[in-house]
């Protein structure tokens, strides 16, 4: 246990705390998608502006995750996490009292930010306050059940919240939650102090970074709208690029650095955001259409629709809490990793085959059940081994950049996969198949390419990374 640090019998409800304030920012991900009839039958917003009900938080929370991370090591971690709870919190209130589009997109936006402060830093502080390998491995465990269930659980609470009381108490009801969860963390969660700005502060990195980081989500959020060969879409994207090549330059000759690159130095570290940049991109696709086939094809209502993915959050509550730290151990993250990215393959393949009659018993449950098994596995070894290779004092920095690359990951694979299937569906419209017909063809389409990425993370997971080899005192070191 490191100096200053908490007692060891507080360090488990302060694990409690930071994983309740990560989850209602997890939930807060999906849980608006269900809503979104409601907010635009009330707000008014139209097909085109309601999209930005989601992007606007998307675009701010990208941005900012990587920048936020870096602040956590030179500021600390509990205060950076505190502050950012505090703005999610008065977001969420601005949120559920909006009156207009406008209002409601910019306090989304003002959540984006403060949601990034807070969960940037949360595996960075979990890894810190435990520092011996199985005790890690069981903290890592509850913290990847939060970040990977807490979708579905989302998607549930979202249709229950609405049908039964009004969108705004999607909103609402974070406020609570992230009150409580702030008072928990300032009396449990231990402090530790930060580099000092003086260690980090390149403001132009800074500025390059975020524009860069916003930019390019922003670029792939509307590729769907503009085309991804559109002058529009690749000119945005150059400039993206261009952004992100002038912050590596900066960081390579700033005396001092807000990204050190050396972070990239460990295979492990850059192999794992590979991985997960692949893995996410499928499973945000297989999740966003998943969810559009239940409701256009099946006429699932919300409800039903949480209903259905909850084998999923269940599946990876079992893994990721009670099973994964153990299994780990005995078999290594690495191992265990390739075996749950096996898992979630075998259910999208699954998931292609599903009918336009599909019930949920034969043909939804037996995809969703090896691709809730398969995330127990595979969030909590991937953590682990995308930390692994982080220095103490570059904790936040590991933490912010893995949750930089899933919602890079996300967002692009959401573009990707909703474009193809709904410009594969539109094709068979215009060339007389039946409705449900296309739709059903069109989603098939976009399992097989979520299928294609989990492969393609596969493939990673098998040839880039290395296991981790560790005692039960010792900390992690690679095998070469």
């Amino acid at each position: 246990m490191t100096t200053g640090g908490p007692k060891t019998d507080s360090r488990w409800p302060a694990l409690i705390v930071l994983c309740a304030g990560m989850l209602m920012i997890v939930l807060d991900q999906t849980i608006v998608n269900v809503a979104l009839p409601a907010i635009d039958e009330d707000l008014k917003f139209g097909q085109a502006g309601l999209a930005w009900v989601v992007n606007a938080y998307l675009i701010a929370y990208g941005g900012l995750l990587l920048l936020a991370g870096r602040l956590g090591d030179l500021v600390g971690h509990k205060r950076v996490f505190l502050i950012g709870l505090g703005v999610f919190t008065a977001a969420s209130l601005l949120c559920g009292l909006s009156i207009s589009s406008e209002m409601l997109v910019v306090a989304r936006f003002v959540q984006g930010a403060g949601g990034a402060l807070a969960t940037s830093v949360t595996l960075g502080m979990v890894v810190t306050m435990f520092p011996k390998p199985d005790e890690q491995r069981r903290a890592i465990g509850v913290f990847s059940f939060v970040a990977a269930a807490g979708a579905s659980i989302g998607l549930l609470l979202g249709g229950v919240l609405t049908d039964a009381m009004s969108w705004h108490w999607i909103f609402f009801v974070n406020i609570p939650i992230g009150i409580v969860a702030a008072l928990a963390a300032v009396r449990l969660v231990p402090d530790s102090p930060g580099l000092g700005l003086r260690e980090g502060a390149d403001v132009l990195g800074a500025l390059l970074i975020v524009a860069a980081v916003m930019l390019g989500v922003y670029t792939i959020v509307k590729g769907e709208h503009y085309g991804f060969g559109s002058v529009h879409t690749l000119a945005l994207g150059a400039v993206a690029v261009a952004l992100l090549v002038a912050f590596v330059l900066r960081q390579r000759h700033a005396t001092k650095p807000l990204l050190p690159l050396r972070v990239f130095r460990s295979r492990n570290v850059t192999g794992a955001n590979l991985v997960q940049i692949s893995m996410v991109a499928g499973m945000f696709g297989l999740f966003f259409l998943g969810t559009l086939y239940m409701q256009l094809v099946l006429s699932y209502t919300p409800l039903q629709i949480g209903l259905a993915f909850m084998p999923v959050a269940v599946a990876i509550a079992v893994f990721s809490v009670s099973l994964s730290a153990r299994l780990n151990t005995r078999f290594g993250e690495r191992n265990m990793l390739i075996l749950g990215l096996v898992l979630m393959l075998v259910g999208m393949v699954v998931f292609t085959q599903v009918p336009v009659d599909g019930s949920y018993v034969a043909d939804i449950l037996p995809a969703v059940a090896p691709v809730g098994i398969g995330m127990g596995l595979a969030f909590p070894s991937l953590m682990t081994l995308a930390m692994s290779g982080a220095a103490h004092d570059e904790a936040g920095l590991a933490s912010g950049l893995v949750n930089t690359t899933a919602q890079v990951g996300g967002a692009l694979g959401l573009a990707v996969l909703a474009t193809t299937s709904t410009t594969y569906t539109s094709s068979l419209l215009a060339s007389g198949v039946g409705r449900l017909e296309a739709l059903t063809s069109g989603f098939h389409l976009a399992f097989w390419i979520s299928a294609g990425l989990v492969a393609v993370a596969l493939a990673l997971a098998v040839f880039v990374l290395r296991q981790v080899a560790v005692s039960r005192d010792a900390q992690p070191v690679l095998v070469h």
